[in-house]
């Protein structure tokens, strides 16, 4: 029973573009993995800018250098 789980920031993800993430990965663990994808689960946290980190800084220092 695979889980997969996505991590994104909270900028504006669409509910249809969750709905393409979960469909396009749970095709890829079918036919890479040979999954059954009635049992495969997929997740997507979505994280707050200011709790995401890169090139030791926060995400939303980096987009908004200013604040």
């Amino acid at each position: 029973m695979p889980y997969i789980n996505i991590k994104v920031t909270d900028e504006n993800v669409t509910k249809e573009q969750k709905q393409q993430l979960i469909a396009g990965v749970t095709q890829l663990v079918v036919e890479v993995l040979n999954k059954n994808p009635v049992t495969t689960h997929v997740v997507i946290d979505e994280v707050h800018i200011d709790n995401w980190g890169v090139k030791g800084k926060q995400y939303s220092e980096l987009i908004n250098p200013q604040n």
